[in-house]
């Protein structure tokens, strides 16, 4: 009777910490994806971000007078934010493509004039092929480059969130151009604003170098 007696005095105790329980493991946020976390020790070309889209909800595109600059201004953003995370030296970014240009006009790729259109397309998946003149500009580019895995940035449009604020999303796709394989798509989407500003890049640069490596 003694033993049962204390059972049941024991038995809200009990209740209340699993209950504790339940209610932390239900609260505890969801673990951060890096779908590209293992590229962070390879060798990378990252080209320049492709366009920009025009017509979103949100009228942003047209505020942007130079799209071009802006764009430049989105690549510094990225490179800057990855350079800050120990992913200076192995990669190759925009500028570093324009210098191979530079050196090598009749045999390197302007990276600003690849044929990256087919990209922005909904239906290009993981394990899809590109075809040419894509493929043949992508092997031409490791080869100067001494990589294999291309990054390409294809588009950046702007939408609504669902508290009706403002977001940055950028496209990219990885491509392994040894072979002409997509290997990945997705995206990456700035934190939400009421306005446009210049600080979106710096928002979005960030969460795109989220899916490869930590701060």
């Amino acid at each position: 009777m003694r033993t049962l007696h204390r059972l049941l005095c024991c038995l809200p105790l009990l209740l209340a910490c699993g209950g504790h329980q339940a209610s932390q493991t239900q609260t505890a946020p969801p673990p951060v994806s890096r779908p590209l976390a293992w590229l962070a020790g390879q060798r990378v070309v990252l080209t320049p971000v492709y366009r920009v889209r025009e017509g979103d909800p949100m009228g942003w595109a047209a505020q942007i007078p130079r799209s071009r600059e802006f764009l430049r201004g989105l690549d510094s953003a990225i490179a800057g934010e990855l350079a800050q995370r120990g992913l200076e030296k192995q990669w190759v970014y925009p500028p570093d493509l324009a210098r191979s240009m530079r050196m090598s006009p009749t045999y390197a790729v302007d990276p600003y004039a690849l044929a990256v259109e087919p990209l922005r397309s909904p239906s290009v998946a993981q394990g899809g092929k590109i075809g040419d003149p894509l493929a043949t500009q992508l092997r031409t580019m490791i080869a100067l480059h001494d990589s294999r895995m291309v990054l390409l940035p294809v588009e950046l449009r702007f939408d609504r969130d669902k508290s009706g604020q403002g977001i940055a999303v950028l496209r990219a796709v990885l491509v392994d151009a040894r072979i002409g394989d997509v290997r990945w798509v997705g995206e990456a989407s700035s934190d939400p604003s009421p306005t446009f500003s210049r600080a979106l890049l710096a928002s979005v640069a960030s969460h795109f170098a989220d899916l490869i490596t930590i701060r």
